[in-house]
């Protein structure tokens, strides 16, 4: 819905505030489909299931933006101690709701006002009509390199943008918005530095999000206590506090508590409205605030060691799936229940291990008392292009977090293993396939074996059945033989179906047996793990 004033007001145009205007699609418990504000969203939050979104990013920065809010309003467990109990009170966040509703009058939320749009920067207005672009401009799986749409489609097209649409593509440019160069001259603006994209807040790693049985079971699941103020909400960049200027780079800012975090303005945008008021015909995109984070600001992170040794935030790739790495989801929540005493809730699976574990672990089958699903999200970006969304679920239950590490990490040991025999396989086929290959075709002429991608897909259903069976109270031996019988048997099917394209004749059945003789023999290896040598015996 949109408000045009009458006149005799500061002007006739455009309002839209997410606070009462429609803004998102949620899932009710029932499942039907509403269309719902702000204010609606968060005192129905527990009589929904989840809220929709176009892209896991939309999803995860409306989450963002629902945090900050509940932070903001003062709606945050008190303490690490009351934090179990908290979760589950039903209309917890309903303070929230009218701490949105009772907002002062000079407080604005207006997505096209002149002087202090939502979540805009005001001083971009010069330059908008000369500089700017088509609204695609803000939809990151649009603007590819922030030159043109992946579709060569050109970024000056008109079509406008609805404005609840274009709300939720702003917040995923503050939160994911990729590094590169903005589609803006810096001479003809307020400085080169306006130009210069840094990465989104959450644009270098994986964004793990609790998700319980509803959406006010996930805002709790993610609200941890404050030890201090929790900051203030980033409405406008030319309101509440003294942001970075253009003159020269900036230099990261440290937050003022976890509302400021949730709802920093990663980006400098200002839209124009269409002259009906209901879309966005026009946006100019720039460089916005830099933050100077410290480890446990980043209180959903996990961190991997990598191949040099040096550890760093889970990250998204376009070559590595994210449940290969499952395991240290599972390693966190572990370490800190076994850590006992002291436990501050401070990190997101801090707060998962004060949940009493189950005193028995459920019979196979019986579903666990509460059941809480980690929701991985992360960007694929190649320089200032954006790849490709990915996201997994994996379960946890309370007390089985031993288990669930042990079935993950094992799990994709497995799989990490199966795939190398098959790499050996497509070596040894060629090896017999091409006798006398020049050098320049080797490469290409072994990946006519290679089945490894085909493997990594098929596994993952697999390693999922294997996590929520062993979330169930399957025992990890059980569920791992199980899983390496399915995994070993696929990889070898797929290796069988590649291996049938070679020629009918007698280097032909050579090939394929040489291949499938080396994939049998790599997995009755004393060097592969167990589960995998009671299946090839």
């Amino acid at each position: 819905m949109v408000e045009l004033p009458v006149p005799g007001d500061e002007s006739i145009r455009a309002r839209w505030d997410p606070r009462r205007d429609v803004c998102v699609t949620a899932l009710a418990l029932d499942g039907e489909l509403l269309e719902l504000s702000l204010v609606d969203l968060l005192r129905g939050a527990d009589r929904l299931r989840t809220i929709e979104a176009s892209t896991p990013g939309e999803k995860v920065a409306l989450i963002e933006f629902l945090l900050a809010i509940c932070y903001a309003s003062g709606t945050y467990p008190v303490s690490a101690a009351k934090w179990p109990a908290w979760v589950d009170e039903q209309d917890a966040l309903r303070p929230a709701a009218d701490w949105l509703v009772n907002r002062p009058e000079d407080e604005v939320w207006d997505l096209f006002h002149p002087a202090e749009p939502l979540g805009q920067n005001a001083l971009l207005a010069p330059f908008l009509d000369e500089h700017g672009s088509g609204p695609a401009q803000l939809v990151i799986e649009r603007v590819g390199d922030y030159n043109q749409f992946f579709d060569q489609h050109h970024l000056e097209h008109p079509a406008p943008l609805p404005a609840a649409q274009a709300f939720r593509a702003m917040l995923t440019q503050h939160v994911y918005g990729p590094a590169g160069r903005a589609r803006i001259s810096g001479k003809a603006t307020l400085g080169d530095p306006l130009t210069r994209l840094a990465a989104g807040r959450l644009g270098t790693r994986i964004r793990v999000v609790a998700l319980g049985s509803t959406l006010g079971e996930t805002l709790r699941l993610n609200l941890a206590p404050v030890s201090g103020p929790p900051g203030e909400l980033n409405l406008s960049w030319t309101t509440g506090k003294e942001r970075r200027g253009f003159a020269a780079k900036a230099a990261g800012r440290a937050v003022t508590g976890p509302a400021d975090l949730h709802s920093v303005l990663g980006r400098s945008i200002l839209m124009r409205p269409t002259p009906r008021g209901d879309g966005v015909d026009r946006v100019l995109l720039g460089a916005g605030e830099v933050l100077s984070l410290a480890q446990d600001q980043m209180q959903d992170a996990v961190y991997v060691t990598k191949s040099d040794g040096a550890t760093k935030p889970l990250w998204a790739s376009a070559t590595r799936a994210v449940w290969r790495d499952a395991h240290a989801l599972y390693a966190a929540v572990d370490e800190a229940r076994s850590s006992g005493r002291g436990n501050n809730g401070a990190t997101l699976y801090r707060r998962l291990a004060l949940f009493p574990p189950e005193d028995v672990a459920p019979e196979p089958g019986q579903q666990p008392s509460r059941r809480v699903e980690l929701w991985t999200v992360g960007l694929v970006a190649k320089q200032t292009t954006a790849i490709a969304w990915v996201d997994g679920t994996f379960p946890f239950a309370p007390g089985l977090e031993a288990q669930l590490y042990q079935a993950s990490f094992r799990g994709s040991e497995v799989a990490e293993y199966v795939a190398k025999a098959l790499s050996k396989a497509a070596f040894a086929a060629w090896t017999v396939a091409y006798p006398n290959p020049k050098p320049a075709d080797k490469a290409s002429q072994i990946a006519r074996f290679d089945v490894r991608d085909q493997h990594w897909k098929a596994t993952r259903e697999p390693f999922d059945l294997l996590m929520d069976e062993t979330a169930l109270g399957t025992p990890v031996k059980e569920g791992l033989h199980d899983y390496a019988a399915t995994v070993s048997a696929a990889a070898r099917r797929l290796l069988v179906e590649c291996l049938d394209s070679l020629p009918r004749n007698s280097q032909g059945a050579k090939t394929q047996a040489v291949a499938l003789n080396r994939f049998d023999g790599e997995l009755a290896s004393a060097k592969a793990p167990a589960e995998l040598r009671t299946e090839s015996t």
